[in-house]
């Protein structure tokens, strides 16, 4: 998930929001100014309703943000690398690069979120019982009993052991440190995902058709997202499966063809567009790589501009290339992919090219890998 701006950082972490999330921000301040809280607490001024909403809103989005400010924390701390951390239309999401080491890295990770947010449940709930054992009735004590309940709900939906939630993780890590097979993990928790997903979309559109609101609309939605996300998990899965032990250098195009970044597209079109078989050009100093063009890129300089552009403006910059080893484990080298770079990898030896990982690379070793697993199979 992209984000559309970025906030800063927190514990070292990127985080950015995605506009989508400005959706359910608005649904949810509207809910509860409009409705719930003038429903709750008849008779108080409209803009002390607003502001309760916005309040309310603002602090469930800062506990959204603390569930995956945990799950970043956890993970780095049991060796993983956290590329950011974005808020969106269905919560938050940490993009963790890499896998958990063992089961109990994996239960660690998983478990953290939704204990972040069962705990801030409880303190909101708590302040909402004192309050009420003063005899406080005012707009505060919905706010706060609102908090602690969206909290305990967020903490128990996330805890259902179904793909891609921290609880399908949480079941991953017990069937992969019952069976040993962290493809096999995968794929149970993938197939749990479905069917959580088939569920929430018949009981939504049940919702719906009796007339019990648009609210049977949005869990409908929830369940297509589930099943999207869970399907592309085990896909996943079994692409890591089909990919394992393979190494970088068993795929790579060694010794690729290169250009110098002061190159202008002009040169690059006239000498290497129809010379060159592959879509992608590094571009190295004395031998060092500094740069990846794209004929994507390249195509996006108007014919008129070309003569004065050179490769360095419309490259990939050397501090966002994918470098690796030839001794590096694809599997490993697959989450650090990117855009900028169209999925390519750069193998360096001592800081010196060695050979490009292509996404047609890594397609034919998955097609060779699955071949292998059904031979396998059926012996």
């Amino acid at each position: 998930m992209r984000a559309s701006f970025r906030l800063g950082r927190v514990a070292g972490v990127p985080v950015g929001v995605n506009w989508s999330v400005l959706v359910i921000f608005a649904l949810i301040w509207w809910g509860l100014s409009a409705s719930q809280f003038p429903r709750a607490y008849p008779d108080r001024p409209g803009g002390l309703y607003v502001l309760s909403g916005l309040v309310a809103a603002v602090v469930f989005f800062l506990g959204l943000l603390a569930h995956e400010v945990s799950h970043a924390i956890v993970a780095k701390r049991n060796g993983l690398e956290v590329g950011g951390i974005t808020l969106w239309l269905f919560g938050g999401v940490a993009e963790l690069r890499g896998e958990a080491k063992d089961p109990g890295a994996e239960l660690r990770i998983a478990g953290i979120g939704p204990l972040v947010s069962f705990c801030i449940g409880l303190v909101f709930g708590a302040f909402a019982i004192i309050l009420a054992q003063v005899g406080y009735r005012g707009l505060l004590l919905g706010v706060l009993a609102w908090l602690a309940g969206i909290n305990i709900l967020l903490a128990v939906f996330n805890v259902l052991p179904a793909a891609p939630l921290d609880g399908g993780r949480l079941l991953r890590a017990a069937v992969w440190k019952w069976t040993g097979d962290r493809t096999r993990a995968t794929v149970v928790s993938a197939r749990a995902g479905w069917v959580l997903g088939a569920v929430l979309i018949a009981l939504g559109l049940w919702q719906f058709i009796a007339g019990r609101g648009v609210g049977g609309l949005w869990l409908a939605l929830i369940g297509w997202f589930l099943i999207g996300a869970a399907g592309m998990e085990e896909r996943q899965a079994r692409m890591g499966s089909a990919l394992r032990d393979v190494r970088v250098a068993d795929v790579m195009t060694p010794q690729p063809q290169t250009a110098s970044a002061d190159l202008t597209v002009a040169d690059f079109v006239d000498r290497y567009l129809f010379a060159y078989r592959h879509s992608a050009l590094p571009l190295t100093e004395g031998g060092r790589p500094v740069g990846l063009v794209t004929l994507d890129r390249v195509r996006g300089v108007p014919a008129d501009r070309r003569d004065a552009t050179t490769l360095a403006e419309v490259a990939c910059r050397e501090d966002q290339l994918v470098l690796a080893r030839p001794d590096e484990q694809l599997n490993e080298l697959l989450p650090r992919l990117n855009e900028c770079a169209d999925g390519r990898a750069l193998v360096v030896t001592d800081g010196n090219l060695v050979g490009i990982v292509s996404p047609s690379d890594i397609s034919r070793a998955v097609q060779r890998g699955s071949m292998r697993d059904q031979l396998a199979g059926r012996r």
